[in-house]
């Protein structure tokens, strides 16, 4: 478990810098300031943003220095620097979904998660990198270049929150939001070192948010620790997620094993098991069935939303988005109405598994950040797809809509490894209990690179 991780509580939580905030030894000005030195220093190696507001963030800071002093406390996230991907309307800053088809456009409004945090108060320090209009899992195309993976910039992030996610890692700030279609949330997390929360479906609005595939959307969080991420979906998510369980030690949790269409590193796949509070069991949920039906659905879904561009402008496309773009217009009209008809069947069948046990667990990613470019991935001495292997586990959890979260288990020679849990709407709560045993047990907060 602790085979060459290296644990370091040099990446401040919410909690700790809110009692920073709250005692007087650090002000939200402080804070933005520190923010925006370290994108300064470490940004220009790392892609993780694509716009910063300076002076939007430290006027923010500013007015949030005053609330504080004159009483008024907005709550966990008030004074705290935040990343918002681009994808995802923040007004007056660029939102260029990491494609030449809006370059220069900016957002006329805030997206109702962006007010739901500066209600908050929240500290908007700028736009994260995205892959092309989410399109991707590797987090690697796009307008403004790749984001790096902070452990070894030769690496790709993971997308398509990619940008977020290297943000956080990289201690540039320690929220941002991004959105989850596939795993773009949580994929980007595991291979960078952080928390990734996917909440459940329809929990945080999506009104201002550009859509991939709109019926497998959703948006989501990454953070330092798990625990952050419960403090941001409370402040931007509904319903809140629950009292304390009291039972996370003695959760029953149900493994879900690799197998041929699951790939999975066996180092990687021993370092995520290990980190359980407790020897799961092994279970086998239908996540081949819900991968397929995946396909089905964001392809359609996403080809509908861009046939006008492909056919009128194809050439403002990255490559590699475009084909994919193309391929999914050959999926059929009546693979996509099966699909979407399967949905609630597999529920129900999730819905007698989660009787069981209280939460499903697996490797988040079956393998360490890959290289950028690289587009197959040796596992185990057989070749898979880098795509299909990124988004293996996490998938199936967009079609049902059931709320998941990567945490940091370990590492694997020296990358991280996360480690995905899954519950039904409603035990969320539970979840984030689990996730801090683990990380208990691991002895700190995050692996910091």
């Amino acid at each position: 478990m602790a085979n060459a991780a290296r644990m370091s509580r040099d990446l401040p939580s919410v909690t700790e810098l809110g009692s920073a905030l709250r005692s007087g030894r650090a002000s939200a000005r402080e804070l933005a300031r520190r923010s925006l030195d370290t994108i300064a220093a470490r940004d220009a190696a790392l892609g993780a943003f694509v716009a910063v507001d300076a002076e939007g963030a430290m006027a923010a800071a500013a007015a949030a220095d005053a609330e504080l002093a004159a009483g008024t406390d907005r709550g966990p996230l008030h004074g705290i620097p935040v990343g918002v991907k681009d994808l995802i309307d923040v007004a007056g800053l660029p939102v260029t979904m990491g494609s030449a088809h809006f370059a220069g456009h900016v957002a006329a409004e805030d997206a109702a998660c962006v007010r739901r945090l500066r209600e908050a108060g929240a500290v908007i320090v700028g736009k994260t990198a995205t892959h092309e209009f989410a399109y991707g899992p590797t987090g690697d195309r796009s307008l403004q270049g790749p984001a790096r993976n902070p452990w070894d910039p030769a690496r790709m992030a993971g997308g398509s929150s990619s940008g977020s996610a290297v943000a956080v890692a990289a201690g540039m700030v320690p929220v941002a939001v991004g959105t989850d279609t596939g795993g773009s949330v949580r994929i980007p997390a595991a291979l960078c070192g952080v928390a990734g929360f996917k909440p459940a479906a329809g929990t945080v609005a999506d009104a201002g948010v550009f859509p991939l595939a709109q019926s497998l959307d959703h948006v989501g969080l990454l953070a330092t620790t798990a625990e952050d991420c419960l403090t941001a979906y409370l402040a931007i998510g509904s319903p809140p997620p629950g009292r304390r369980a009291g039972r996370a030690s003695r959760a029953r949790i149900g493994w879900v094993a690799p197998s041929s269409r699951r790939p999975a590193a066996e180092a990687v796949a021993a370092v995520a098991e290990r980190a359980l509070p407790a020897p799961p069991e092994p279970v086998e949920p239908p996540l081949d069935e819900l991968r397929d039906d995946f396909v089905a659905i964001q392809s359609s879904e996403a080809y509908a939303i861009h046939a006008d561009r492909v056919a009128e402008r194809p050439d403002r496309y990255d490559p590699e988005v475009l084909d994919r773009l193309k391929a999914a217009a050959r999926v059929p009209g009546w693979r996509y109405v099966r699909a979407m008809a399967a949905r609630d069947r597999h529920r129900a069948r999730l819905d007698a598994l989660f009787e069981r046990f209280d939460l499903l667990a697996s490797p988040t990613v079956g393998v360490t950040a890959p290289l950028l470019g690289e587009r197959v991935v040796a596992v185990d001495g057989a070749e898979h797809p880098v795509r299909d292997t990124l988004l293996a586990f996490t998938s199936p959890w967009n079609v049902v809509g059931h709320p998941a979260l990567s945490i940091p288990a370990g590492t694997v020679s020296g990358l991280p490894v996360g480690l995905q849990l899954v519950c039904p709407p409603g035990r969320e709560r539970l979840l984030f209990d689990v996730a801090a045993v683990v990380a208990h047990r691991l002895g700190a907060s995050t692996p910091t690179p």
